[in-house]
């Protein structure tokens, strides 16, 4: 076991005591010596000098005491210490020398004793406690705790490890960083050598016998924190980081914020930037309405909407659960948040129509839906009635009621629709794309792919049979998916109050899909466990209603410039309103008289193109679509 070299014990205040008390012979003896030029001292030393510090120790050591040179630590000596330190050493000297004139008269004591004595006894007062912390802040000792590699030379990195050097408690020994930046490399931080680039790391914990890697790279991208996370997979080391930026609570990186590295931090992306100061104003002192506010989408709208100030945030949810958590929440985050929760269903219309009554809300944002694929393919009455027919009495009471926006929540699966889930979001869509056009109210709607973490999506579900020890389930090694963390799909949908004329689709340019596989491989392999080793991995086949590949918009829509340089038009196939208006009657009727078939003929008049499509082939009828890119 590597054992501390540094006594422990050389921190309490009686031996600091002890110390200071031995320093003050040896300052006046060696005051005397360099007095005569370091040769032999006269006889007058040994018959005055001496004698003196019968006076000179107790004035001393009460000066010691007086200015609180015991209260401080010794591992935390600082400008502030020191001060004290030449306060307490000056007062003394000249109240010693004092009484020692007006005792002694001190006739046989040079008149530059006094002074050389004042500094020595200044430099061995200072020095050691001074030599101790440099000590302890730079490792020059031998650690029972683990031996740590930081990645991230940067001001995170250094943060970390002065925070693991004044704190430890041996539990962690920094051995050295590791930089992609030329200009670390080589360099020393805190006593620590910046030993090479990320690429090293496997090589460094072999060279310095690493226990643990901390990931000091809180404003790295997912492409970054992916190629770091592979080279510390090689080391097969166990490995920790700091939060992301946006999530660090102040601007310090301390040991007690490390975790697990996510899912999310591979997967994630650099955010679009977004026109904040236009989305406050679309927004502040506004009355919002949410629906599906205590869902996955639906409560972190709320909280960042939150921190808009609106003139009233009313949420409405049929969750009793799920509405109680977002209101205990948001009470206890925003105290002056005036706050409205309804516990409710969007497929009740006079229920809706009340809230708008109350409430007349200038925005509105409606997540309220099902949206688990699998799960819908046998129920189509109730994905008609619930995200379809839901979605027309909110759009038709905000019309009514002559809200400012509706901005109606979609999926990237509502693109070619190969399910019942998908087919009814296009439903939803065409409704409030045709509606726009007959109302003073704007209808937006918003697109994105799989969310990060919401509930029910494959995140939680890997989690689950990771924990459990496997298998885990993926349905066709080929299959891909877009992702996007909630936070991200939240600021997209807020920023569409802010861009949208009405009428449109905004979609974010997802980046490039990412294999399912790959997913569940990079999950396993942050559980510490290997695949097809310790877990293994199940391909199942493709369930009701899925597809290979999802798409973000049809392959031949014409795309065109707008103001905004990051969004892009698409044109869209004009729909009958009469006809439009006429379907939607159908499906409300179909739905009370539970007459399935004409339900499923209603929506394929509505969503021609709904239907099974393998391999990700699609049919590309057009949609009117905004793309916003990355």
């Amino acid at each position: 076991m590597r054992k501390n070299i540094i006594p422990a014990r050389f921190q309490s205040q009686g031996t600091a005591l002890i110390h200071d008390t031995l320093m003050v012979p040896i300052a006046w003896t060696l005051a005397f010596w360099l007095r005569y030029n370091l040769g032999v001292l006269p006889v007058e030393f040994f018959d005055e000098g001496l004698k003196a510090l019968l006076i000179i120790l107790p004035v001393q050591l009460g000066a010691f005491i007086a200015f609180g040179l015991y209260r401080g630590i010794w591992r935390f000596a600082s400008l502030p210490d020191l001060l004290r330190i030449l306060k307490a050493v000056a007062v003394g000297s000249a109240i010693g020398m004092a009484l020692l004139i007006v005792i002694t008269r001190a006739e046989e004591i040079p008149r530059s004793v006094p002074v050389i004595y004042t500094l020595l006894l200044l430099l061995l007062l200072s020095g050691p406690r001074m030599i101790y912390r440099w000590l302890k802040d730079n490792r020059l000792y031998l650690s029972s705790g683990q031996r740590v590699l930081i990645v991230g030379a940067g001001k995170a990195g250094e943060m970390l490890a002065r925070d693991i050097l004044r704190n430890r408690h041996d539990a962690f020994q920094p051995m050295a960083f590791a930089d992609d930046n030329p200009r670390h490399q080589g360099r020393d931080i805190h006593g620590i050598p910046v030993a090479g680039g990320c690429d090293a790391i496997p090589a460094l914990t072999e060279q310095y016998e690493i226990d643990i890697i901390m990931l000091a790279l809180p404003s790295a991208t997912s492409a970054q924190m992916r190629r770091v996370v592979e080279f510390c997979e090689q080391a097969h080391i166990p490995f920790q980081a700091v939060p992301q930026l946006n999530d660090l609570m102040s601007g310090n990186v301390r040991i007690n914020d490390l975790r697990e590295v996510s899912i999310e931090d591979l997967l994630g992306r650099e955010p679009v930037s977004l026109d904040w100061p236009a989305i406050d104003q679309a927004l502040s002192n506004k009355t919002v309405l949410i629906t599906g506010g205590g869902g996955s989408i639906g409560a972190e709208l709320c909280r960042q909407l939150a921190r808009l100030k609106p003139t009233r945030l009313v949420i409405l949810e049929q969750s009793e659960f799920n509405l109680y958590s977002i209101e205990m929440e948001l009470q206890k985050a925003f105290p002056d948040l005036e706050l409205e929760c309804h516990l409710g269903d969007v497929t009740d219309r006079p229920y809706v129509d009340d809230v708008f009554t109350r409430h007349h809300p200038d925005v509105i944002f409606h997540a309220a839906a099902y949206k688990h694929v699998p799960m819908l393919e046998p129920q189509l009455r109730q994905a008609m009635r619930n995200n379809v027919l839901g979605t027309r009495n909110v759009a038709e009471a905000a019309d009514q009621f002559n809200s400012s926006v509706f901005v109606l929540v979609s999926t990237d699966k509502a693109v070619n629709p190969a399910n019942i889930m998908g087919a009814s979001k296009r439903a939803a869509e065409i409704f409030c794309q045709n509606l726009n056009a007959h109302s003073n109210t704007r209808f937006i709607t918003t697109r994105f792919g799989n969310v990060l973490g919401s509930a029910g999506s494959v995140i939680p579900l890997f989690r689950k049979q990771i924990a459990a020890g496997g298998p885990v389930t993926v349905t066709d090694p080929r299959m891909e998916r877009y992702f996007m963390t909630i936070p991200e799909a939240c600021q997209l949908i807020m920023q569409t109050v802010a861009l949208g004329d009405g009428g449109e689709i905004f979609v974010l340019d997802m980046g490039e899909p990412v294999k399912i596989s790959y997913l569940a491989e990079q999950m396993i392999h942050l559980s510490g466990k290997k695949p097809g080793e310790d877990i293994e991995i199940e391909y199942i086949g493709l369930r009701p209603g899925e597809k290979l590949f999802e798409e973000l918009f049809h392959e031949k829509e014409a795309l065109d410039k707008t103001r905004h340089e990051k969004v892009l038009l698409a044109r869209h196939r004009k729909v009958d309103w009469d006809n439009l208006h006429e379907t939607m009657k159908t499906v409300a009727e179909a739905c009370e008289s539970m007459d399935i078939q004409r339900l499923d003929e209603a929506l394929h008049c509505l969503v021609p193109e709904h239907g099974p499509q393998p391999n990700g082939q699609s049919s590309t009828n057009g949609a009117d679509i905004i793309y916003l890119k990355k």
